[in-house]
This record gives structure tokens, C-alpha cells and sequence, in this order.
């Protein structure tokens, strides 16, 4: 059996009401979790850009794929584990923190070429974006300080070069 791994599908669709659902119920109906979904609208307004993160075997997820290529609404579908592509995500993380922890949590912050978006008398609010890798690594440094909140975009993906991708 083949080894379960994360993949990063992108599909480009017709920005109707019910194509969220119609992909949705494909990973459901084999039984597949979507780990992370990010939707926004193409640069015309009449499509919109999918990208979908989910766990699975190569051979599963490369099912999954074909089968939304095949819904009347997808124009394109493709799997970007196998391409040079950028992936970037981003994370809003509010912290209670004292005026004593602050100086430590700026220096944090600051490392990680991370940006305070919001501070108060005794919280800020942190956006950090990069691989999905560095954003778990700066939420895991947030552990001794009191997290109150926490909003992760998912995994957003573009090919390099002139290459259009879905």
C-alpha cells in the first residue's frame, strides 16, 4: 500500500452558487478529510481559484482529481505535489501578553520577519505568513504565552514561471 501524504489540488471553476458543495462531496464520498480550503475569486469575478490540502495515497488523491475535472462547473483540475510551485499561508494569532513579555514576543515576532498588526495595553495581534512549515514552527513558539485567538488562511499555491496554473 502506498503511503499517505499531503497534496495540494487546485481547481479552477466557474464562481457559481453549489460548486463548493458538488467538490466537496467528492472527497466525502471516499471518504477523504479536506485539511485545508482556500476559495477566493479570479481576477474576472466569473471564475474562482480552489486550493484544496488533503491527506491520502498518491494513487486516491490522483482519483479525487480526475473525478473533479469530470463536475460541470470545473474547468481545470490538477495536483501541485509533483510541480515548482510557491506555496505560502497566513496566520492572524492574538496573545494576551504583559508589558513585561512584550520586549520577548516583539524579538519573536521580529525573527520570523513576522509584522504586529494590532497592539493594545495588554495584547497583540501577529501576522505571520510563509510555508506551512514556519507558521506551525511561530505557533509553536506562542506556547508559554496565553493565545487567545488563532486564524490560519491554508495553504495558497501559484506555479513558477510563465506556466499558468489552474
Amino acid at each position: 500500500m502506498s503511503q499517505e501524504r499531503l497534496h495540494t489540488i487546485s481547481l479552477f471553476v466557474a464562481n457559481k452558487p453549489g460548486v463548493l458543495l458538488r467538490v466537496t462531496i467528492v472527497f466525502a464520498r471516499r471518504g477523504f478529510n479536506i485539511e485545508s480550503l482556500v476559495v477566493s475569486t479570479a481576477f474576472d469575478g466569473r471564475y474562482s481559484r480552489m486550493t484544496i490540502t488533503a491527506k491520502g495515497a498518491d494513487k486516491d488523491l490522483d482519483q479525487i482529481v480526475k473525478q473533479l475535472g469530470k463536475l460541470v462547473d470545473v474547468i481545470d483540475s490538477k495536483d501541485n505535489s509533483e510541480v515548482s510551485a510557491l506555496e505560502r499561508e497566513l496566520a492572524l494569532i492574538k496573545v494576551q501578553v504583559s508589558q513585561k513579555e512584550r520586549q520577548e514576543l516583539l524579538q519573536v515576532v521580529d525573527h520570523f520577519k513576522s509584522k504586529t498588526i494590532d497592539i493594545t495595553d495588554d495584547s497583540i495581534i501577529i501576522e505571520v505568513s510563509g510555508g506551512s512549515d514556519k507558521i506551525s514552527a511561530f505557533i509553536d513558539l506562542m506556547s508559554p504565552y496565553q493565545v487567545i485567538e488563532l486564524v490560519r488562511s491554508g495553504k495558497m499555491v501559484m506555479q513558477r514561471g510563465l506556466q499558468k496554473e489552474v
